[in-house]
């Protein structure tokens, strides 16, 4: 008797052990089988939560440009803008005004330079009136006159060239004279070219006189 109650009692050890690695195997295999089944599938969340957009759907697409409702208008007032800006321009530089002189124009050194050939009677401003006469005797069916349109010519030429050696010269020096600061490049060309001009057609006009002291 006492041998089979020992042998039964170290039985009983041995089964609650393996009823407990069976209780435990089962147990793992039912959540197992229950994560493998149809109806314990769950899906897994997105990052947004929401569908991407489609690009035209994310952003409202650019309005193509509408011109104004009546363009003919529109243009009809530009183009007045346009006419008077320009005659207000034109209107300054004939009156001398320095806001609208233009960039060759402007600048105290600028302005010397015009009142010096303005305030001087130079033979390089009848140059014009010079070659009209030129012309016309070119045209003329006399021989005489022919043989004398060429020297003329040349001692015009040579008339101006030296007269305009001689204006860029004192303009540049008095320029830098009186306004040592200031650029003074191209000032004795640009007083040439002025001298050259009838001076009823200068502009900017005149504002001396001839004869006045600069």
């Amino acid at each position: 008797m006492f041998r089979r109650h020992s042998a039964a009692s170290a039985d009983e050890p041995a089964r609650d052990n393996m009823d407990v690695a069976g209780s435990s195997t089962a147990e793992d295999g039912g959540s197992a089988g229950a994560g493998r089944g149809p109806q314990s599938r769950t899906p897994s969340p997105s990052g947004k939560g929401h569908p991407t957009p489609k690009r035209s759907e994310a952003a409202p697409r650019r309005q193509p440009f509408t011109a104004p409702g009546n363009r003919k208008e529109a243009s009809r007032q530009a183009r007045a803008r346009q006419r008077a800006e320009r005659a207000r321009r034109a209107e300054g530089l004939r009156s001398g005004d320095e806001r609208y002189l233009p960039t060759k124009d402007a600048g105290p050194v600028r302005a010397l330079a015009r009142d010096y050939v303005d305030s001087r009677r130079m033979l390089s401003e009848y140059y014009i009136y010079l070659v009209a006469v030129l012309f016309v005797l070119l045209i003329l069916p006399f021989a005489a006159a022919k043989l004398i349109v060429y020297p003329l010519v040349l001692a015009a030429l040579v008339t101006v060239a030296l007269e305009g050696v001689i204006t860029t010269r004192r303009v540049h020096k008095i320029a830098e004279q009186r306004f040592p600061g200031e650029r003074t490049k191209g000032v004795g060309f640009y007083a040439f070219v002025r001298s050259a001009q009838i001076r009823k057609l200068r502009l900017p006009p005149p504002r001396v006189k001839r004869g006045d002291k600069i």
